[in-house]
């Protein structure tokens, strides 16, 4: 019997939890589900990752309210990805006036946000269940650096008592992956560069520069972390250990994908010859069977020379599901 695709069959909602990590900080997560972060300041509030849908977003903010009445001026779209940004619009009403992103999501925005939108949709029915929410595609109003990972560029924000650095530290999870760092709390908002017992999404990522990023991020000895998805993750060594974790993925992801180019597999030769070294490890994790035929896809294609990762449509989508079923 064939497996229902992608996140179609997954139609139960999961347990929210809103938890302070620090004075300002605090982590909203959902088993597995897309995570978001918030930073509260004396003046102004920023959230990281919007959500999937502005009817969505309701539920975080309705908790943000009951702890803060200031302002919600800053958004942050850490990617380009529609789960995360689609809910941008809710903020409007409660303050928002920048929508932040790095110069490289705004470009995969202009590339590619349509079709991710329109293939988001059909894999996540439970995130999209009120898709009429959403106006259209979210663009930034403030585009932060000029492409090229590190701190140049980057910009710090003053919320009242508290300052948040935002910049991209290097591709991964996508070629504009940004982050919101509160260096004085050590608390990191790494949106989907980092994950936590769940399913590591690769569908559009550079592997190979991939961990060199982890290793930018594990250089701040962060005290604290919001992943993109699991758990949030508090003292040095359980951020260490989601690092860790990452890492694991994307390594053995792409090792098995250049032995299976290497050797001349076709995709659903691949995607066995992943399923070695993946299941045993990785099978358990929430959304596990969901990422699995996207990331075999791409450390397929990223291992075969194609270094900028295919567009992703609907279309593309069924196409590549139905190889793997056959």
């Amino acid at each position: 019997m064939s497996k229902a695709f992608a996140s179609q069959s997954d139609l139960t909602d999961k347990t929210i939890t809103f938890e302070q990590l620090s004075p300002h900080c605090w982590a909203y997560t959902a088993e597995g589900d897309p995570n978001s972060g918030v930073i509260i300041g004396d003046q102004f509030i920023m959230v990281s990752d919007a959500t999937a849908t502005p009817a969505m977003a309701q539920d975080l903010i309705a908790r943000i309210r009951r702890v803060s009445d200031k302002p919600i001026k800053y958004v942050l779209l850490t990617h380009y990805h529609a789960v995360r940004v689609l809910g941008a619009s809710a903020y409007l009403a409660e303050g928002a006036t920048e929508i932040i992103a790095s110069r490289g999501t705004y470009e995969l925005i202009v590339e590619r946000g349509a079709q991710d939108m329109q293939s988001e949709m059909e894999r996540f029915p439970r995130l999209f269940r009120n898709a009429e929410s959403v106006p259209g595609l979210t663009w930034p109003t403030l585009v932060v650096g000029n492409g090229e990972p590190g701190r140049q560029g980057s910009l710090t924000l003053d919320l009242g008592g508290v300052k948040v650095q935002i910049w991209h530290p290097g591709p991964g999870h996508t070629r504009g992956d940004t982050i919101a760092w509160v260096e004085e709390e050590k608390v990191l908002f790494s949106g989907d560069l980092v994950e936590y017992e769940a399913g590591v999404y690769t569908g559009d990522a550079q592997l190979q520069e991939w961990p060199a990023t982890l290793q930018a991020l594990r250089a701040l000895n962060a005290e604290a972390i919001v992943p993109g998805r699991g758990e949030a993750m508090k003292g040095h060594a359980d951020v260490n250990k989601a690092l860790d974790y990452t890492q694991r993925w994307v390594e053995t992801l792409y090792q098995a994908g250049q032995e299976a180019a290497a050797a001349g597999m076709d995709l659903k030769a691949a995607m066995a010859h992943t399923r070695k070294s993946m299941d045993p490890i990785f099978g358990h994790v929430f959304i596990y069977e969901h990422c699995l035929p996207f990331d075999v896809s791409r450390a397929f294609d990223e291992a075969s020379g194609i270094k900028n990762p295919r567009i992703w449509t609907a279309e593309r989508d069924q196409q590549m599901w139905a190889a793997l079923q056959a």
